[in-house]
């Protein structure tokens, strides 16, 4: 449907609570797609790459501002070698959940490992959890191969998975890590334990027009800061706070990184039939980019185990805004899923 190569934005976001408490919630995913043509295509380079060195220093040192807000260090760093690149891994674990079936978590755009801080808490509460950088995107992973579709997509967590989950995972995957996550599962369904897609984009439905339109108003090229956050905060349903540690990362990330991701398309039916695994899909009840009542209806008819929830007073930032909530049904769910 939409040609050229994905750009994606995203920012931290404040959201308020039930009980009207303003708190601030870290690295809200994202998406925006540009079509390339139209808006401004990416570098002659067939792999995701900074620009200059500068603009490196400047994305690292935001990224591990970032990475400090997690509760925990990892237990373990590693940068594991693919057919496509070195993937930076990270794994958090107890003496209890060293042995457990692990969780895997696949990030949005932009957004890499730092994204899951929120939620690090109640998913490894039971288990050990598995974050990293995509490769063809900004974060720490290095791209040394094109990445030609889905199936390459799939293949490269396939090879990090066979290291670091050789029994296989429960595997989450939030925006475009939820279109991900159905690649991978769709191509390596043995190695799926349990499938969780949170707001994944171009999964089972479209964003609307509008939000569509507010993604390409946000990725125009020298558009001001302003009306840029603006337009951000359109998309997010809350206000954009540039100061949060996950927006100044995923801005230098954005102005100083060539991403290079293949684009996901829509599952057919006999796609989604065939994620026989159990399920649980979340939509977000405000300007869902994952499709809202539409994705919510097709999941909830086409997946065979699965269940299907829109989360009252979300956006897209879905994770991070009903974090505890959250962990605490997909804590359950992978027990009856193991």
């Amino acid at each position: 449907m939409f040609p050229g190569v994905w750009r994606a934005i995203l920012g931290g976001m404040k959201f308020a609570d039930l009980r009207g408490r303003k708190r601030t919630l870290v690295a809200v995913s994202v998406v925006l797609i540009a079509f390339g043509w139209f808006l401004h295509p990416d570098s002659d380079a067939t792999v995701g790459q900074f620009r200059s060195v500068a603009g490196r220093n400047e994305y690292v040192t935001h990224y591990w501002e970032a990475m400090r807000r997690f509760p925990t260090p990892p237990s373990v760093t590693a940068d594991v070698d693919t057919d496509f690149g070195a993937v930076r891994v990270y794994e958090w674990y107890t003496p209890e959940t060293r042995d457990s079936m692990p969780v895997v978590l696949i990030p949005g755009r932009s957004s890499g490992a730092p994204m899951w801080a929120d939620n690090l808490a109640a998913f490894s509460s039971r288990h050990r959890v598995i974050a990293f950088d995509a490769l063809g995107d900004a974060g720490l992973s290095v791209q040394a191969a094109p990445l030609a579709d889905m199936a390459d997509q799939a293949a490269w967590i396939h090879q990090v998975l066979a290291r670091q989950a050789p029994r296989g995972a429960h595997i989450v995957g939030h925006s475009f890590g939820g279109a991900t996550a159905a690649a991978y599962a769709r191509h390596y369904p043995t190695e799926v334990r349990s499938l969780t897609l949170l707001e994944p984009v171009f999964t089972f439905s479209y964003p609307s027009a509008r939000l569509m339109a507010w993604t390409m108003v946000a990725s125009l090229p020298g558009l001001p800061t302003g009306w840029r956050n603006h337009a951000l905060g359109r998309i997010g349903g809350t206000d954009y706070d540039p100061a949060e540690p996950m927006a100044r990362m995923i801005d230098a990330g954005t102005h100083h990184y060539d991403a290079h991701l293949p684009t996901p398309s829509l599952l057919s039916d006999d796609d989604v039939h065939a994620l026989t695994m159990p399920c649980y899909v979340a939509i977000a009840s405000t300007d869902s980019l994952a499709g809202g009542d539409k994705a919510k209806r097709r999941a909830g008819e086409l997946l065979p185990h699965a269940r299907v929830d829109v989360w009252p007073d979300t956006t897209h930032s879905l994770p991070m805004q009903v974090a505890e909530p959250l962990g605490k049904k997909l804590t359950e769910f992978w027990e009856t899923s193991s």
